[in-house]
């Protein structure tokens, strides 16, 4: 997804910067009311994360004292919530939302779910769905694209085999995030190599020792866990024509189209589809896309709540003392280089945005780099392994909300299988005390 960067920021006042924890606290206001409404209600479902950033946002707005007019307060955080990221994110939930709609109501699900149940062993679906979103999102370079392609069928048979659907999507989450840390035309990768001054190549090799050792490990623990899985081949006969969506949104996306295209390409695709099969007339697919563009509600709503809060973040200046903070005490390379993973993983916690992580600390990781004599190529490697590990796990992340919505399951009940990130954050720590590839370091 192309991330752009130019300043739109409207005239606003600028007030003095507040304490740093204080300007962060809204962040922990978020995690309080949602995590711990869920526990006394017992259920992660029942609590709507929109609900706990609506407290979360008017506590940083009471806040934010250094502006005196309510006016300019919904204006910086009206700046945040329109931000041309968040709202390209946006288009993409709808079209998203749409494409999964019509695909399901001509039955490309079920078609797609019975055709893996025959190509993959049931022992094998975990790994086999894995793999499978490592080489796609490797191929497109995008999680997003990943989780749209693949989510909706990894729901599908997780239905079909009794799995639990948070684990199935888990799966799908964490492949997709395996690309966008490695992939030659990822947005990270990019950012991360024009801020550091290195190639994609040595970047690739430096970050390949950290990414590779990690999805082994998960691939084995999918093939273990696949033991218990005891799934018997598809019985229905394959609609192959039902197959012809997804293969066609995953080739667009392969051939490098931009997603919002392949997406509306997809939607129009369906319609042919669903006309000449008779799953539904004119009426039917609009009636369709009504309902698909309806389910992404919560999300939209939830990403325009997370921009404009985490505008007032960074008006206030928590984004600032993060990096102060963090690069006060730096004492030789290792110090440096957590330092720099330390920067860039709190500045993507509170942007739920990887590239824009990365742009952020880029420059100033080029100078720690520098100054204590890193590889910049590890430092690349560092950069982009970090933003997307937590990227990848934030339930207010792009990806988690666009799995959570397609799956029909919350965030919070994902996150505990997401053993990916989770792989790939204990060997970039590894690698950052052990000093390797030695190459690198």
């Amino acid at each position: 997804m192309a991330i752009h960067t130019e300043n739109l920021r409207p005239e606003l006042p600028v007030g003095r910067k507040m304490n740093g924890w204080l300007a962060l606290s809204p962040l922990l206001v978020f995690l309080l009311a949602y995590l711990v409404s869920s526990l006394v209600a017992r259920d992660f479902y029942k609590v709507p994360v929109a609900a706990a950033f609506i407290i979360a946002s008017a506590y940083a707005m009471v806040i934010t004292r250094s502006v005196e007019k309510t006016d300019d307060k919904i204006s910086i955080f009206s700046r945040g919530a329109g931000n041309r990221n968040v709202l390209l994110m946006i288009w993409i939930f709808v079209l998203a939302g749409a494409f999964a709609a019509t695909a399901k109501d001509i039955g490309a699900i079920d078609a797609t779910v019975n055709a893996m149940l025959r190509i993959l062993p049931g022992k094998l679906i975990f790994a086999g769905l894995f793999l499978a979103a490592c080489f796609i999102s490797m191929a497109i370079g995008t999680s997003v694209g990943t989780v749209v392609a693949l989510v909706p069928i990894a729901a599908g048979i997780a239905q079909e085999t009794g799995v639990g659907v948070p684990m199935m999507t888990a799966v799908i989450i964490g492949g997709s995030f395996f690309g966008d840390n490695l992939s030659f035309i990822s947005d990270t990768t990019v950012a991360a190599t024009k801020t550091q001054g290195c190639s994609m190549r040595d970047k690739f090799r430096a970050n390949l020792w950290i990414a590779a050792p990690a999805a082994l490990v998960v691939t084995v623990l999918y093939v273990v866990m696949g033991l218990k899985v005891e799934a018997a081949p598809a019985t229905a006969s394959v609609q192959w024509l039902g197959l012809i969506p997804y293969l066609l949104v995953i080739g667009l996306a392969l051939a490098g189209m931009n997603v919002v295209t392949v997406l509306a390409l997809g939607i129009g695709v369906n319609g042919v589809i669903g006309w000449s099969t008779g799953a539904y007339d004119w009426i039917g697919w609009m009636s369709s896309i009504g309902t698909g563009i309806g389910a992404m509600g919560e999300l939209i709503i939830v990403s325009l709540l997370a921009g404009g809060m985490l505008e007032l973040i960074r008006y206030n200046g928590g984004l600032d003392f993060i990096i102060q903070g963090l690069t006060r005490r730096i004492r030789g390379p290792r110090g440096a280089y957590f330092s720099i993973a330390g920067l860039v993983s709190l500045v993507n916690f509170c942007t739920a945005n990887n590239t824009i992580s990365i742009i952020t600390v880029g420059p100033l990781a080029k100078d720690i780099s520098e100054k204590y004599r890193l590889d910049p190529r590890k430092t690349a490697s560092i950069l982009d392994t970090y933003s997307c590990l937590i990227q990848g796990i934030i339930p207010y992340g792009a990806q988690m909300l666009m799995a959570s919505g397609l799956a029909g399951v919350s965030a919070a009940s994902i996150t505990g299988y997401l053993y990916y990130p989770f792989a790939l954050a204990v060997f970039a720590s590894l690698s950052i005390v052990f000093r390797f590839p030695r190459k690198y370091s």
